[in-house]
Parts: structure tokens; C-alpha cells; sequence
């Protein structure tokens, strides 16, 4: 963002924010094509997320004598709900929220796409995704994308077995790769794998074309479903273009009784290293014990697309206001 910008202006020029319409404009023709119903949840609802990794902001429910809420960091729970009511393939365009985010790729409130197809495997729904992000950035999408498996990526970057390796020997080759030894001594295996996706092997990804990361280990399955063909390993794939993470999806979890297992999981985490626990969320834990239909879904985040259509080094250059603005 320029410098000279006086206080009161956007950081996004006035050309792109006409880029953002016409995106925005484009990804509603391209899912009511494909006969998805617009849907739209709230943004501050009774429960927040577990997962130790997101930081859910706080406010307070109005008309509720003082209980408080959450500024939602996904529509996930909710439009999990509406297909547990009989939706059928839903979308959703909105904002969402997520606390100790800032950064060049980073804003504390960001635009999501989000959206869920019954029957479809983790491999449809890539298909779908790559659809999308081409429609919207034509030939700044680049070429024929690539798919590798989380194991094959670390393999073949790090020569790291993602499954099989001990936290010492991860510990090892994080401190070979420069990391400082305070730092990989505060971290489990997880912590030690997100560390060198994050800052060693992402941000050399998809430079020429999409590249779609699938199949995650199962420590890190979040909201998926298993593969029944090896439970090491979540039904979740990670879309990187030009080094930036755009999209998070996977086959939906659908057993209540293992998605409370998670959650209390979750918080046991949180309690270990000190953070806020919130509550389970048992509205949706009850949507999942009614039946939620066999689905994928996937979250692609809209700034970050805006950034790449528009060639802005700095999400703030891709939003109206961002929060040091707003």
C-alpha cells in the first residue's frame, strides 16, 4: 500500500475494486450454473471453533443478557446445519474473522468462498475448484495443474517421511534447515510439519500453475473424513498458487460421536499450551447426529484470488479497508 495514501482512503484502487466486483459477479453466475443455492449465515454465533490453530474474536450476543459470542472464522457450522435440514449443494460469499492474523497475506476480517456438493469425492471437488479459480483469473491461473500427496511433497522437498519419521528426527531437519532450536523444542510433530510447509516448502508451490497438496496426515484431519484406505491419512486437500495458499477443502466428517472426540481433543491442546478453550459447539454436533449427507466442501479465500488477478504484493492492496484502515 502506497505510503503517500492519506488516512481515510482505501487501500485498493479504484481499478480494483471494480476487479472485485466483476469477480465477485463471476462467482455467483459460475455456482448458479451449476444449480448451487446462495445461502447466507451469521457472523456472530454462540460458538467458536476448537481448533487450536484459529483464534475466534469475541463479542457479546445482543438481546442475550450479556452472553457472549463468536465473530465466526468459517460459515462451516451453520452451513453444515442446512444441509443436516436438506439444503442439497449450497455456497456462500462472506466475511469472517480471525484474531493474531496480519501480514502481507493476512487481515484480521477476509472474504471466503465457501461451499458443500453432496456425493462428491475429495477428487470432484478439486475439479471444481480448479474450474472456479480459472474462471476468475483466466490466464494469471497458469497451467495444467499439479496434484501430490502430502507424503510425496515432503518427500520429495525434504526427503522427510510425514508418517513415519520420529519428533526428534522432524526436530532434526527443521534445525538443518536453519530454524532456531528454542523454537523446534516448543513443537510436537504437527507444529514441526506446519513449520516446514509454511516456511520452507509452500511458498515454493504452484509458481507456474496450481498445485492441489492432498491427503494430509490424520493428526491434522480437522473436519474430514479418514481414507478408508489408509486411516493415516485425512480426506483434505490444500490448493497453493504462486506460493499462497488459496483454498482448504475435504471429504466431510460426518460421525458425530468422532467429531466430539476431536473437539474434545482440541481443547485438551488448547488447555495444554494455555489458550481460551471454547465450548463444543453441540448445535452442530446434533445436526451431525440427524444425518449429514455424504459431501465435500472447501473454503477458497476471495482476497487472496484478488491479490493474483490483480498483481497487489499486499492483501491491503486487494480490500476496500484493512484493519489498520477500517
Amino acid at each position: 500500500m502506497s505510503p503517500q495514501l492519506p488516512p481515510w482512503a482505501p487501500g485498493a484502487s479504484l481499478e480494483t475494486l471494480r476487479l472485485r466486483a466483476r469477480l465477485l459477479a463471476r462467482t455467483r453466475t459460475f455456482f448458479a450454473s451449476r444449480g448451487l443455492l446462495e445461502v447466507d449465515t451469521p457472523a456472530l454465533m454462540s460458538c467458536g471453533v476448537t481448533d487450536p490453530q484459529i483464534h475466534c474474536l469475541r463479542a457479546e450476543l445482543p438481546g442475550l443478557a450479556g452472553r457472549q459470542g463468536y465473530l465466526q472464522s468459517s460459515p462451516e457450522y451453520a452451513m453444515k446445519r442446512l444441509l443436516a435440514a436438506g439444503s442439497g449443494d449450497i455456497f456462500q460469499i462472506c466475511h469472517v474473522f480471525r484474531g493474531e492474523e496480519q501480514g502481507p497475506l493476512h487481515n484480521g476480517e477476509f472474504t471466503l468462498i465457501e461451499w458443500y456438493r453432496l456425493g462428491y469425492s475429495l477428487e470432484a471437488l478439486m475439479e471444481e475448484v480448479d474450474a472456479l479459480v480459472r474462471e476468475l483469473l483466466g490466464a494469471a491461473a497458469g497451467g495444467a495443474s499439479e496434484r501430490v500427496s502430502y507424503t510425496q511433497l515432503l518427500e520429495r522437498t525434504l526427503g522427510i517421511d510425514a508418517l513415519q519419521d520420529s519428533v526428534a528426527s522432524l526436530r532434526s531437519a527443521a534445525e538443518a534447515l536453519g530454524f532456531d532450536a528454542r523454537l523446534t523444542q516448543q513443537l510436537e510433530r504437527d507444529g514441526l510439519l506446519d513449520l516446514l510447509i509454511g516456511a520452507r516448502v509452500g511458498p515454493g508451490l504452484g509458481l507456474q500453475a496450481p498445485c492441489y497438496v492432498h491427503r494430509y496426515p490424520a493428526s491434522q484431519a480437522s473436519l474430514a473424513r479418514l481414507d478408508p484406505h489408509d486411516e493415516r491419512v485425512a480426506l483434505r486437500f490444500e490448493l497453493y498458487r504462486a506460493g499462497v495458499e488459496l483454498a482448504n477443502g475435504f471429504e466431510e466428517l460426518s460421525n458425530a460421536t468422532q467429531q466430539r472426540e476431536r473437539f474434545a481433543a482440541d481443547q485438551q491442546l488448547r488447555a495444554a499450551r494455555g489458550l481460551p478453550v471454547p465450548e463444543i459447539d453441540e448445535r452442530l454436533l446434533a445436526a451431525l447426529g440427524s444425518g449429514l449427507p455424504p459431501c465435500a466442501g472447501v473454503a477458497v479465500g476471495f482476497d487472496r484470488l484478488v491479490m493474483l488477478a490483480s498483481g497487489a504484493a499486499h492483501i491491503s492492496e486487494a480490500l476496500p479497508f484493512a484493519v489498520d484502515r477500517a
